[in-house]
């Protein structure tokens, strides 16, 4: 009883000095066109819409859990909503969390919005996997998100990383979407998990060091409203018991009614590395996002020796499949610290269009050759592919579903060719800005391609003015941004956004 007491009077004096950080967000965009820019709407973690012309208000109350970070305990929430006008929902509960720390890990219940690993988040295009384009998913996080020194390896080994099982919260957007006339997914739960390694010496005279990582995500469980092959609707139910958590958690198993060599749910992940040279006044960059739907595109590798009739599953020959390394996204980033007006580059190439190949054949009875193919990244099957609200999870150059005039929940543009730039800087103490630039050169899908190649340059200019610190303006800051497309692939978009912001320290429980 004792200890229960302390513990209880030991988290009265935690909250009592630790200050509540609050954010008030105004935003309006006015646009021209038949959608809302890219930019002005992509990797803000789905409070977005395509309407050209929309605007929110937004609230949220934070306490983050390394606020003493002496403690070895520490908690935090957050609070997060927004009112909306001609987005896919009016009012929008965007964050809803509890946090607990104790020394180096942290376990987070509740919808988060988690940066991208390993990229910069203003400049960058996007992760192909865990990206911030979508709303977050409701789950429970176990994580170590801070890089944290491995015991005798003299500093020179350090690892972060996580493992979370969530629900999608869109269930009516999608009935709504689809009208009764495509699959959807009800209830779809979400696994994701991550594993990164830094490696360099720890002395504060090296300036070199490379990043390791593996993400990986599935999509399981749920109900699939799906068609026949007779042409007709029906519900299938999928496995939601402890072997489908197993096989999210490590590939197996298959699907209700799979006739395939396939694995239970949809799976896919990516490899990414960074190598990073860090100087006083400079600092360079370059790293790989490689995706993957299965194992042919994770392992490049596909077994093709299985026997046939009664064998067709029984391995008979040494005999392998081996797949091209062309799918990858390449980055390069700059940075210039005592440089203000230009501070920080980045560049990036996106190629798409490989995908284990056009043919996908998986071994039979009577032929035994096995081909993995067509990989048709961000789509499924049997469930709606990795979205989330209609925008992909992932990177937006990928054609997000709420761009489909059909009601289908699908990613109509996964092959393609992309060059995208983004720079940042602050012409003072105060005033900053970031321009991003993208060109994309689409060819649908395998099963769906295009005619012709479709194109689009995307464009985004934006300004901030921060008021001073000790300023009676401090906390307020006004941003200013015009996007445009030019295009036949999300067509032509222009569009102007302003949002005005206050945030502060809210620090009700301090006792003076």
């Amino acid at each position: 009883m004792r200890k229960i007491v302390s513990f209880v009077i030991a988290l009265a004096a935690f909250s009592q000095v630790c200050a509540q950080e609050y954010r008030v967000d105004m935003q309006g965009t006015a646009g021209w066109g038949d959608n809302s820019p890219l930019w002005l709407h992509s990797n803000r973690y789905g409070l977005s819409t395509l309407e050209n012309s929309n605007g929110y208000v937004r609230a949220g109350l934070f306490l983050r859990t390394d606020t003493l970070p002496a403690h070895k305990f520490g908690y935090g929430y957050g609070v997060d909503m927004a009112v909306a006008s001609q987005f896919t929902s009016t009012v929008v509960l965007q964050q809803a969390y509890l946090e607990g720390r104790w020394l180096h890990g942290t376990l987070t219940v509740g919808s988060k919005e988690y940066p991208m690993e390993l990229k910069d988040n203003r400049l960058s295009s996007g992760s192909q996997t865990l990206g911030v384009n979508a709303r977050p998913v409701p789950q429970v996080r176990l994580a170590l998100p801070d890089y944290w020194t491995v015991p005798l390896t003299g500093g020179w080994l350090s690892l972060k990383g996580h493992l979370a099982f969530g629900m999608t919260t869109d269930n009516a957007w999608q009935r709504d979407f689809v009208s009764g006339l495509n699959k959807y997914t009800e209830d779809t739960y979400v696994h994701t998990k991550a594993g990164y390694l830094r490696i360099g010496s720890p002395s504060p005279k090296a300036h070199f060091n490379a990043e390791l990582g593996l993400e990986m995500a599935a999509q399981f469980a749920g109900n699939t409203f799906q068609r026949t092959a007779e042409g007709a609707m029906r519900w299938v139910h999928n496995d939601k018991g402890l072997s489908a958590f197993w096989h999210a958690f490590i590939p197996g198993g298959a699907d209700q009614g799979d006739t395939e060599s396939n694995v239970e749910g949809n799976h896919l992940g990516s490899w990414v590395a960074r190598l990073n040279l860090d100087y006083d006044r400079w600092g360079v960059s370059v790293y790989a996002d490689h995706f993957f739907e299965d194992h042919s595109s994770m392992f490049f590798l596909d077994y093709d020796g299985y026997g046939s009739g009664t064998e067709k599953d029984v391995r008979k020959d040494n005999r392998y499949v081996l797949y091209d390394l062309k799918d990858m996204m390449l980055g390069a980033e700059v940075r210039l610290k005592s440089f203000h007006w230009i501070d920080k580059v980045v560049l990036e190439y996106l190629y798409s269009k490989y995908q284990s190949g056009p043919v996908y054949h998986d071994h039979r009875a009577n032929v035994p050759d096995h081909i993995g193919g067509r990989d048709d990244y961000y789509n499924n099957c049997y469930f709606t592919g990795w979205q989330h609200w209609g925008q992909v999870m992932g990177n937006p150059l990928y054609l997000s579903p709420l761009y489909n005039t059909d009601g289908a929940i699908e990613v109509t543009d996964n092959r393609f060719v992309s060059w995208h730039l983004g720079l940042s800087g602050h012409a003072d103490d105060c005033l900053s800005y970031r321009l991003l630039a993208t060109y994309v050169k689409g060819h649908g899908t395998y099963s769906r391609p295009f005619i012709d190649a479709r194109t689009d340059f995307s464009l985004l200019a934006e300004a901030t003015y921060s008021a001073p610190e000790k300023s009676s303006l401090s906390g307020w800051s006004v941003t200013g941004a015009f996007g445009m497309d030019a295009g036949d692939r999300m067509g032509d978009n222009f569009g102007f956004q302003v949002t005005i912001t206050k945030s502060g320290l809210l620090n009700l429980l301090h006792r003076k």
